[in-house]
């Protein structure tokens, strides 16, 4: 029973997991308007499930470090409660925040939730020294270093955009307004009425196309190929980074096989993306800055680059954090960015590791009890 509980709330974090972090890797194309809601997270569930299958091969040290192993003594990894107590406080955690549309980090869930847990086990003999050098430490830099990046990026890139003779223009808008005037009032109090049609344009500055060619090519289709390119980069990173994570959980389950698990998990979060991510979607695509199809390549770009180099180096470093930075950075050069929002989301991210670490280790102590 204790071990069908595991299986069960593996499963829960891993679709809490897909229902806040899936569609962060295409939030670009949406916010670009470089494609519609339905197609971008489409494609962000099938690159999704490409990485978490890469990850069977690539990512064995990520699976490692988020069994809690080196954290704790190695008798109580062993314990089907531990893994449990960790699951359940994850996933609450980053349910919650799903509902209020926060872009929180699994990442920082499980952290938090190791933390609780284990602290709750063994006290003094967790090993706070790993937890600071192999966790916390890439999930504070990194979204610091993916703002720099994506700032310096876009800046050389807008350069090189510029010396191509390629430019950018706002979308015109074109619309009808009609106007109804009275034209003759007579003695029998009919009257008779003039009916106008007149066309009228606005600009609309935050949908921007690009102008000119590349290699004979147009430019603006070339842009959106290598953003599509680009958001499946991002995806596939976050299913390369984030499955071994969940899986590493239930590594103590010797019954099920390391690759099964890799594959169910990916699909539970394929469906939690699916069913549920529309509200956080919206967070990262629309309300941290505006951006056009260039700014939205570069910092998926950035974001790709980082995620999926932590990655091969067992680094766990957050898709959210880092995506966020990204987009924050193209702001920060277009001075649109949203700081009220920016401070919204980090409030979030400190609020992440003391909520699931109490969650964590109130489940702890309740299941002990059993």
């Amino acid at each position: 029973m204790i071990l069908v509980l595991l299986f069960i709330s593996a499963c829960f974090l891993a679709y809490s997991n897909g229902a806040n972090d899936n569609f962060k890797g295409v939030a670009t194309l949406f916010g670009s308007g470089t494609t519609n809601y339905k197609k971008a997270i489409n494609w962000a569930t099938i690159t999704t499930l490409s990485g978490s299958v890469a990850a069977i091969f690539l990512a064995n040290e990520l699976v490692k470090n988020f069994s809690g192993k080196g954290l704790v003594p190695d008798e109580l990894i062993t314990m089907p409660v531990f893994a449990i107590s960790i699951a359940f406080g994850a996933a609450i955690t980053v349910f919650l925040a799903t509902k209020l549309g926060m872009p929180i980090s699994t990442t920082h869930s499980l952290v938090g939730a190791l933390f609780g847990a284990g602290v709750m086990a063994v006290g003094s003999q967790f090993n706070f020294e790993k937890l600071g050098s192999t966790f916390l430490m890439p999930l504070i830099v990194s979204p610091l270093m993916a703002a720099v990046i994506s700032y310096f990026a876009y800046v050389i890139f807008r350069f090189f955009r510029k010396r191509l003779g390629i430019t950018k223009k706002s979308q015109l808008k074109i619309h009808k307004k009609q106007e109804i005037q009275l034209e003759t009032l007579n003695l029998d109090n009919t009257a008779a009425f003039k009916t106008t049609t007149k066309l009228q344009s606005t600009i609309n500055k935050d949908i921007e196309s690009y102008e000119g060619e590349i290699l004979g090519l147009s430019s603006q289709k070339v842009l959106d190929t290598l953003h599509y390119l680009s958001a499946g980069i991002v995806s596939f990173a976050r299913g390369l980074n984030d499955t071994p994570k969940i899986v590493g959980l239930l590594l103590i389950i010797n019954a099920i096989d390391i690759k099964w698990s890799m594959l169910t998990i990916a699909i539970v979060m394929a469906v939690g993306g699916l069913l549920n991510a529309k509200k956080v979607g919206l967070t990262m695509s629309k309300k941290i800055t505006p951006m056009n199809s260039g700014q939205g390549f570069t910092a998926n770009m950035v974001t790709g680059l980082l995620v999926t180099t932590a990655s091969i180096h067992g680094l766990p470093v957050s898709t959210t954090h880092v995506s966020v930075g990204s987009i924050f950075g193209i702001g920060t050069v277009t001075k649109k960015a949203d700081y009220k929002m920016i401070g919204k989301i980090l409030l979030s991210w400190l609020l992440t590791l003391p909520v699931a670490a109490i969650v964590s280790g109130l489940i702890f102590k309740l299941l002990e009890t059993l």
